[in-house]
């Protein structure tokens, strides 16, 4: 018992846990989409990437799903993907939630939570803003208004 105590608090205390962040190369991953198809991020190597961790139950995600669906009908065109990740949901919750906000985004599922692990991702909604290269241009952490999400959206633009 002495043991495992020590073990833990010598991991939580004198091992340095490295967090993703800005001017990072952005840790690649593959997911599944709602369609079951292979997801990778790095696939959109010369596009911005605005990529968002989100869950159905959370309110200030709620709230800036539409904003994101609103900039990116317009931003798509200009180079922008949205890769949302949710965590560890049912499928059935990510449709209704889906269908009831009308999004056409790419929505991914960290059914594992891997992803949302090696992103050390605390609390959500959380977005990595990812230029062309694939380098973290900024870390959002908490909810973002329609002026924020458009303006996150010029920073990132090819």
């Amino acid at each position: 018992m002495i043991s495992a105590l020590t073990y833990t608090l010598y991991q939580n205390v004198f091992t340095e846990k490295s967090r993703v962040q800005t001017g990072d190369q952005a840790p690649d991953f593959v997911l599944e989409d709602m369609s079951g198809n292979k997801v990778q991020l790095s696939d959109f190597k010369g596009k911005g990437v605005f990529l968002n961790f989100w869950g159905t139950w959370c309110k200030p995600c709620e709230e800036e799903m539409p904003y994101m669906e609103r900039q990116y009908s317009h931003y798509k065109n200009l180079g922008i993907e949205i890769l949302a990740v949710n965590i560890a949901e049912s499928d059935v919750a990510i449709e209704a939630f889906i269908k009831k906000h009308d999004l056409t985004f790419t929505i991914l599922k960290d059914k594992d939570r891997a992803v949302t692990e090696a992103y050390d991702i605390t609390p959500i909604p959380t977005t990595f803003l990812i230029d062309k290269n694939g380098k973290i241009e900024k870390v959002i952490t908490g909810s973002m208004t329609e002026r924020d999400v458009a303006n996150y959206m010029e920073l990132i633009k090819p």
